[in-house]
């Protein structure tokens, strides 16, 4: 099963209520990020991070709260990185447009959807959810295993205020 919730300030700046075909990058993944997907995903011990991560999942969750959070930190990166938009930097903080946080937006979605592709040829099948978020000052995506009781983001997108939030959840089944 794949489920895709989105904030309403990504709905606004995605357009996505005028059809999916709005939710496609303008042109095709960038480079970057195909050379992220390229690096495949794994299990360690109880968590599930990038092949080439350098993190060291033996101590999991070490310092942070759960195996979630502990994912969320490894597993993220930034879009704007990857994808060739401009950043400005404007009193020493970046700065991105509200296009190009669109732009970043659509290149997370459609990674997010072929990083599915990851999950479910995963020997030792697992509930997935992906979060793309992005605001003035950049984008993000992270990964981690839907566990009962952990969660990095809060269920209700809307809290955000500050940022166009995108959550996609791969479930693939398990029997």
């Amino acid at each position: 099963m794949l489920s895709l919730k989105m904030n309403d300030a990504a709905i606004r700046a995605l357009g996505v209520l005028a059809g999916l075909a709005a939710v496609t990058p303008p042109a095709e993944l960038a480079p970057g990020l195909r050379d992220q997907l390229a690096s495949g995903i794994g299990h360690r011990g109880d968590v599930l991070t990038w092949a080439d991560s350098v993190g060291n999942s033996d101590g999991a969750p070490s310092f942070f709260n759960d195996l979630t959070a502990w994912e969320c930190s490894d597993s993220s990166f930034h879009l704007e990185d990857h994808v060739p938009v401009p950043v400005a930097i404007v009193d020493d903080a970046p700065q991105i447009t509200e296009d190009d946080q669109r732009i970043l937006l659509l290149h997370g979605i459609a990674f997010a959807i072929e990083f599915g592709q990851l999950v479910c040829a995963l020997d030792q099948l697992s509930l997935v959810r992906c979060i793309v978020a992005a605001n003035e000052t950049n984008a993000t995506f992270r990964f981690h295993q839907i566990r009962p009781g952990e969660f990095w983001n809060y269920p209700d997108l809307d809290r955000y205020q500050l940022e166009k939030m995108v959550v996609i959840d791969f479930e693939p089944a398990l029997a």
